[in-house]
């Protein structure tokens, strides 16, 4: 299948994100607070950017299933941006105050131009990545997180059969609508390095 191409092509990228010192930390339970702070009112940005380019994607379809997936993809991305709202207000997070990282910046912008001037399945291949590779890095901090890690919400949520459930209906999605083709593979491959470059964003204060 398509998407396990494409991921198999960049497990390398893959394996640098779950090495991630952002990552690592975050499993062990040792991130600074201020730092998660600081990730998740970057993601809370992102995600809203993320759910519209389902949405513009979901414009551009022909096919009304296709449609209903990715109106079912907006539905999950709306309850991950309630877990962020949690997050938001337990941490004193003012989401008007937020300002993009450079790196939040250029994966949006990414997103967005490929909602607006690709085909769907140009635009599937660049936000598969998010969710098959944080379905990845949950599972994998999950199996090995220590007791009453400080973030455990956090990786339980990415570890969940639900979540895992919907990477799979993305990449299913992905198969469906993209070809084996260069837009595609160059897609897949610059947003996992824009993930690679949205852990470190949140680091660069601390140096």
């Amino acid at each position: 299948m398509l998407h396990d191409l494409l991921w198999e092509r960049n497990i390398d990228l893959a394996g640098e994100c779950l090495d991630h010192p952002f990552v690592r930390r975050l499993g062990e339970g040792t991130l600074n607070p201020d730092c998660f702070r600081r990730y998740i009112a970057q993601d809370a940005f992102f995600l809203e950017s993320f759910l519209r380019a389902y949405a513009v994607a979901g414009a551009k379809c022909a096919d009304l299933r296709h449609v209903k997936m990715l109106h079912e993809f907006m539905t999950g991305a709306l309850e991950e941006l309630k877990m962020h709202a949690g997050y938001v207000r337990s941490l004193g997070i003012d989401l008007t105050q937020v300002r993009p990282y450079p790196a939040t910046r250029a994966y949006v912008d990414f997103l967005q131009a490929m909602a607006w001037h690709e085909p769907p399945g140009v635009t599937l291949a660049a936000m598969t990545p998010c969710m098959r590779l944080y379905a990845y890095i949950g599972s994998a901090l999950a199996a090995a997180s220590p007791p009453r890690n400080p973030f455990q919400d956090w990786i339980e949520t990415y570890a969940g059969e639900d979540f895992r459930a919907v990477a799979s209906d993305v990449e299913s999605l992905l198969d469906a609508l993209a070809d084996d083709q260069p837009a595609v593979h160059d897609a897949y491959r610059y947003a996992m390095q824009c993930e690679l470059a949205f852990f470190s964003a949140p680091m660069e204060d601390e140096a």
